[in-house]
């Protein structure tokens, strides 16, 4: 009978994230370290800002609850060991790094102004800015200032929560990632404080000083307001959006004895039900709709009477009216509002909406446009899903805008990411959902193994088979040589002679 040995216990190189390299090649590819740099955001010793910033992002990508599990992961990981050394980098060193109050906006917009210097990132004349809110919630305090007794849509229950206001870049080519975001505080007083409009303001301008194009802002109903449609289109952004029960619009007429021109009243659900028989002979499946010409609303703008003082008047200005059915976001969205009023819901009949616009001039653009609309909803769902944007627990506010902003560096690079994995595709059947090459490639375990060849180590990498399946990001974005992230990307002569660090 063979004797039965009692196990040995051997520290084995493992590691549970194969794709940091390619974070790390897209992350050199936008010049993330000097962004940081540039930003303000650095120690004077110690640990370099932008590999602490890097490991967070790592950690956001391995769905890490707290910057213990993340200082963990670095030092038990074997192929982030590599990538850091010789740091270690420890718990209390990223919680003093991110309670400290750098300037996380100007980080956001240097990194959404380079985005713009790359031809796969960059805006063009019509593509989508999806505007949006959602809510972060933060279970373990309350009470604090950056917190707000929200209702949460998908607990159907109050919480403590930060409530983010979002845009998001929706490229034609298919690209999408985030831009910028702002905390709208719950004012104390109804009526002070900045709204989440003014808020969306700000984030517009921010962008115009990076981008020049002309662009489209899709937004559900409760951002319709008249001022905010002027703001848009006098910075040069097309809107839409659905119409309210309650939005007043106006057919232009003319009488047939005068001949002079008329207004007639309109609201949303008459308008619906002068087409819907139409829209129902269109196809059985999938999004239809129709455009309704000769459409107008009252929009207000300042004049000077006679009296040379400034007034506020209305007039009646043309609008794109399109009704449309099967609308993706009508199958799965809840309620606004636990108690929401009827003015406020949305123009609806039988399953049909009223979109409007101001860009009456292409109303099919109008609804594709608007369907692009739901990718935002789909970015909230995967950042609280795979990304842990609800798992900062931080009572430091500084925390939480590192956070966000890392986040949304996180994500944009997981964006270009999944782009160019499924940009061969030939139907929607085929490709890649981000939670798949999340947990596919960037979960994937994998073994390390270090070894001296001819004076220079060599860093070797055996991943799972299911990698195969990533065979082209790996083509495209695995790093050339060392695994350490620099200030700024070394030119190719410094690493002639030297061997492929995987």
């Amino acid at each position: 009978m063979s004797a039965l040995q009692k196990p040995r216990f051997k520290e084995l190189n493992h590691s549970e994230c194969a794709g940091a390299p390619i974070l790390k090649s897209l992350w050199d590819r936008f010049d993330f370290s000097l962004l940081l740099t540039q930003s303000g955001i650095m120690k004077r010793n110690g640990t370099p800002s932008w590999l602490i910033c890097f490991l967070y992002v790592v950690g956001l990508v391995s769905n890490c609850s707290s910057v213990a599990q993340m200082a963990q992961l670095a030092d038990k990981d074997a192929l982030l060991k590599a990538m850091f050394q010789p740091w270690k980098l420890a718990q209390y060193t990223l919680s003093r790094f991110f309670t400290k109050g750098f300037a996380w906006t100007t980080f956001g917009k240097k990194r959404v102004a380079r985005l713009q210097q790359d031809p796969v990132t960059a805006f063009t004349d019509g593509d989508v800015v999806n505007l949006d809110d959602t809510h972060s919630a933060h279970p373990f305090a309350k009470l604090l200032p950056f917190l707000g007794w929200l209702y949460d849509h998908s607990t159907k229950a109050y919480v403590w929560a930060t409530n983010l206001v979002v845009l998001q870049a929706v490229l034609k080519s298919g690209l999408e990632y985030p831009l910028f975001y702002r905390i709208w505080h719950k004012p104390e007083t109804k009526g002070e404080g900045l709204t989440k409009i003014d808020l969306a303001k700000q984030m517009l301008l921010m962008l115009r000083e990076s981008v020049t194009c002309r662009l489209w802002v899709a937004m559900d109903r409760w951002y319709l307001c008249k001022h905010f449609f002027s703001f848009l289109e006098e910075n040069n952004f097309d809107w839409v959006t659905k119409a309210k029960r309650n939005t007043a619009l106006f057919r232009k007429v003319i009488e047939p004895g005068t001949r002079r021109e008329r207004y007639v009243p309109l609201t949303p659900v008459m308008l619906i039900r002068e087409v819907f028989k139409e829209l129902t002979r269109q196809a059985t499946s999938g999004l239809s709709s129709i455009s309704i010409p000769g459409i107008y609303m009252k929009r207000p703008y300042i004049t000077v009477n006679r009296s040379g003082k400034q007034v506020t008047k209305q007039r009646y200005v043309p609008v794109a009216a399109v009704v449309a059915m099967r609308l993706k976001e009508d199958e799965l969205t809840e309620p606004d509002s636990i108690q929401a009023e009827q003015e406020e819901e949305p123009a609806t009949y039988k399953g049909a909406y009223l979109l409007i616009s101001n860009r009456y001039d292409v109303p099919k653009d109008v609804v594709r446009t608007y369907a692009k609309r739901w990718r935002i909803e789909v970015f909230f769902r995967a950042a609280k899903q795979e990304l842990a944007f609800e798992k900062c627990h931080s009572e430091s506010e500084a925390h939480h805008h590192a956070h966000f902003e890392l986040l949304f560096a996180a994500e944009t690079l997981l964006a270009v990411a999944l782009f160019e994995l499924n940009k061969e595709k030939t139907s929607d059947d085929e490709g890649y959902t981000h939670g798949k090459m999340v947990r596919g490639l960037f979960h994937t375990r994998c073994q390390v193994r270090v070894k001296n060849h001819k004076g220079f180590q060599r860093i070797s990498i055996d991943c799972d088979t299911q990698v195969q399946q990533f065979a082209r990001l790996i083509e495209l974005f695995w790093p050339e040589h060392y695994l350490v992230l620099l200030w700024t990307t070394p030119k190719p002569e410094i690493y002639q002679g030297l061997p492929r660090s995987a």
